[in-house]
């Protein structure tokens, strides 16, 4: 499963929205990460087009089995190296940045050793 960066932020995004709000516009999307309505359009078509999205005709997205999958991967990942780094005292803000920028490009590997770490010792 070989997918952008960018394109895993927006399927982490739809998720996270969508267990916020229960529904998921583009706007919403807009709203969240304070890109261009244009730049959203286009990057949702993409979504759509490789089969991580639907979009019905009121405008509302939701994640395809692929999508939830990649989306659920990162935010697993995102949630449980934020709190990692937060327990080794890194502030919640800082933490939160951080792990959006690890979340992506740790290894399986590392992140399978991080997650037992923090199970074993944390209670994560």
């Amino acid at each position: 499963m070989n997918i952008h960066e960018s394109a895993e932020d927006y399927l982490e995004t739809i998720l996270v929205l969508h267990e916020r709000l229960g529904q998921v516009r583009s706007i919403d999307i807009v709203n969240e990460l304070g890109y261009s309505k244009p730049s959203i359009s286009v990057a949702m078509k993409r979504l759509r087009e490789n089969g991580y999205i639907l979009m019905d005709h009121d405008g509302y997205i939701t994640l395809t089995d692929a999508g939830r999958t990649i989306a659920q991967r990162i935010y697993t990942r995102h949630r449980l190296l934020t709190a990692f780094l937060v327990h080794l005292g890194v502030g919640k803000e800082t933490a939160a940045s951080d792990a959006c920028k690890i979340e992506h490009d740790l290894s399986d590997e590392s992140f399978d050793k991080i997650r037992a770490f923090a199970a074993q010792h944390l209670g994560q």
